[in-house]
């Protein structure tokens, strides 16, 4: 049944897992038992294991264990490789893992070719272990703190590289906390999300003091059927325009970017519905990231086996093959339809978000 109430007045997508596990050690810590906690008083299962090993015990039916991954929670605690931060060009200095895997079910996820097993999302308990590594990386980066283009952000931490932060806050609190940090941090550095989600209530009177700036993954709705679990792009824009109006600085990642027909009139259906909600707000800081859609082989595999017969076109049509400074290869658009999609972006981002800064185009 389709809901018609106004979309301000419909609730935001909330994931509520089927069940969660829990470590030995991640029950040692506070935040850890935070979140068995939020789970339990939800009525989500807890199964706290004697251990810290993660006995999944999935079918081996390959679906079905997709699908029971993917409804699991684990609480885990991040281990000293986890907190080792690592570079994340072109868009932060370091990231920052608050947990690991996501609840969505998107056709094109890049994190089927990243992370390794069965999907379930993995909150981590330490995040105060987490937050002490980063002083010691603070004007260290060389993606922000040692650019002239975009010195201003200061020493950038991103804190979606492997997840979605929003769309488990409800659970974890962990984005939250994250944010409290980097307020209370008296430091030029910025905290970085990015989220297909829209219930940011719990983040708009937290004391950010502007060092955290939230981006919405936004598609036109002709791609919306590749994003199954999310909440609707204009729910994202929505969302998006309270925490500029509650002073976060905020930004748009337009990805994966589909040259797909009709492209051109539903991207631009898409730049005017975000100026649209983000008009009239005077203290605006808005940023713009612009990311075509690529695969290699290992993730094309995967995503063909999570998700038969989706209609997200990976045949290798207008497509070239791209070797990464790691030896690896990728399937990135031809240099023809490159030119034609970043020329168009550049126009009319220009056009119709004249504040905007493009920080990258990939």
């Amino acid at each position: 049944m389709t809901d018609t109430r106004p979309l301000a007045d419909r609730l935001p997508l909330s994931w509520r897992p089927k069940r969660l596990i829990v470590t030995r050690s991640a029950l040692g810590f506070a935040h850890g038992r935070g979140i068995v906690a939020r789970a339990a008083a939800l009525g989500v299962p807890v199964t706290e294991l004697p251990g810290d090993r993660l006995n999944l015990a999935l079918p081996d039916d390959p679906r079905r264990a997709y699908a029971e991954a993917k409804t699991t929670l684990a609480v885990v605690v991040a281990p000293p490789s986890k907190r080792r931060l690592q570079p994340i060009a072109p868009s932060a200095d370091w990231r920052v893992d608050l947990a690991e895997g996501c609840p969505a079910h998107c056709s094109y996820c890049y994190l089927a070719g990243s992370l390794k097993g069965p999907p379930i999302t993995r909150a981590y308990a330490n995040l105060d272990e987490i937050f002490a590594v980063l002083p010691a990386h603070l004007g260290q980066g060389r993606i922000t703190s040692r650019s002239a283009a975009r010195a201003y952000e200061g020493t950038t931490f991103e804190a979606s590289c492997y997840t979605d932060p929003l769309a488990l806050e409800p659970l974890t609190g962990s984005l939250s906390a994250a944010i409290a940090w980097f307020g209370a941090w008296e430091a030029d550095a910025q905290l970085r999300f990015t989220t297909k989600f829209a219930d940011v209530a719990p983040l708009l009177s937290l004391e950010h003091k502007g060092r955290t700036r939230m981006r919405a993954s936004i598609n036109p709705r002709a791609f919306a059927r590749f994003e199954g679990g999310t909440d609707p792009v204009a729910a994202r824009l929505l969302a998006l325009g309270r925490m500029a109006r509650a002073g976060y600085p905020v930004g748009l990642t337009i990805a994966p970017i589909i040259a797909a027909d009709g492209w051109e009139e539903a991207y631009a259906t898409l730049i005017d519905d975000a100026a649209a909600a983000l008009a009239d707000i005077p203290t605006l800081d808005l940023t713009v990231e612009l990311i075509t859609h690529r695969y290699n082989p290992g993730s094309k595999a995967v995503l063909e086996s999570w998700y038969p017969g989706s209609a997200l076109d990976m045949s290798g049509d207008r497509r070239t093959t791209k070797r990464t400074k790691f030896g690896t290869e990728k399937q990135v658009y031809d240099a023809d339809t490159m030119r034609a999609l970043r020329r168009f972006f550049e126009e009319r981002i220009t056009a119709a978000l004249p504040a905007a800064r493009i920080l990258y185009w990939t």
